[in-house]
């Protein structure tokens, strides 16, 4: 167990303890302390530690396990482009349509978190954790290795995916129909709005993960719900986005140049900026905080 995971638990028990010697409850009996502490959530401190350890075993694997896991991540990812397109084009035409087909958006997290596919939106909570916890030219190498190597890989094998399923005749044209419309509908923001949808998703995506965390055993739970919000509002995300650019750049439907410039880098910017600059960084000061 970690030192600090440790420490965190000792304050739970420290506190349960304090409060019964000095009255503030009911007088409960050791077996009893031992129960409320069992149902105490984790402490800020215990999160952020399981993290950081979960971002610095991330950072120690080999370079061709991370790029395998990053080129699986990419093409389960795939999934978020075409479920959605799937619902969008069996249902019926009524108002509740968008809600329920932006469900199938949750897909590819799923299958990419529970089967611990190195997915780069999450990389930008769980491996900056190290490098704020241990600032320095090391840490910062690392961290770049993995971000590089990740967001390779996840773009690779959205590629792949984009490229498969449009030339497999897999799709009836009502479902290609639907996916050329969503790509359509997010290359109508602006530079500006990629950037600030995509603050918007790495900070729900950390937000995700830190839930996540401390909520194990509602995990699949809190998946659906937090990227299904990503999903019904639009938000940035660059695994999925590039899917659906790439789909439409590959039916010929939208220029390389433009999708590199008004997609990629944007949002690529503002994933790293929600995910790392703020919510990442705010939830390590309050560690700081907590230990001064």
């Amino acid at each position: 167990m970690d030192k600090r995971e440790g420490e965190g638990r000792q304050d739970n028990r420290d506190a349960v303890r304090s409060g019964n010697r000095r009255g503030e409850g009911f007088a409960l009996s050791k077996s009893e302390e031992m129960e409320v502490e069992q149902k105490l959530p984790p402490s800020v401190q215990v999160l952020h530690e399981t993290i950081r350890i979960q971002g610095d075993l991330e950072m120690s694997r080999s370079t061709s396990a991370l790029a395998w896991s990053a080129l699986a991540a990419g093409l389960s990812m795939g999934f978020s482009m075409l479920v959605p397109a799937l619902l969008q084009a069996h249902l019926p035409d009524v108002p509740e349509r968008y809600l329920i087909a932006r469900l199938g958006y949750t897909v590819g997290f799923l299958v990419v978190i529970l089967a611990r596919q190195q997915l780069f939106t999450e990389n930008t909570m769980t491996a900056v954790l190290p490098f704020m916890t241990r600032p320095g030219m090391t840490s910062l190498l690392r961290l770049l290795r993995l971000w590089g190597i990740v967001f390779a890989g996840n773009v690779v094998g959205g590629a792949v995916f984009a490229y498969g399923i449009g030339h497999m005749q897999l799709l009836e044209p009502a479902t290609r129909d639907a996916m050329l419309s969503a790509g359509t509908d997010m290359m109508r923001n602006s530079v500006l709005q990629m950037f600030t949808k995509g603050i918007v998703a790495g900070w729900l995506i950390s937000t995700m993960v830190w839930l996540a965390t401390a909520a194990e055993h509602a995990k699949t739970l809190v998946i659906i719900l937090m990227t299904w919000l990503v999903g019904i509002g639009g938000f940035a995300h660059i695994v999925v986005g590039s899917i659906e650019g790439l789909f439409m750049v590959f039916e010929g439907q939208l220029p390389p140049a433009t999708f590199f410039k008004a997609f990629m880098l944007p949002t690529l910017a503002g994933n790293i900026v929600g995910g790392s600059l703020i919510f990442a960084l705010i939830s390590h000061a309050q560690v700081r905080s907590d230990d001064a």
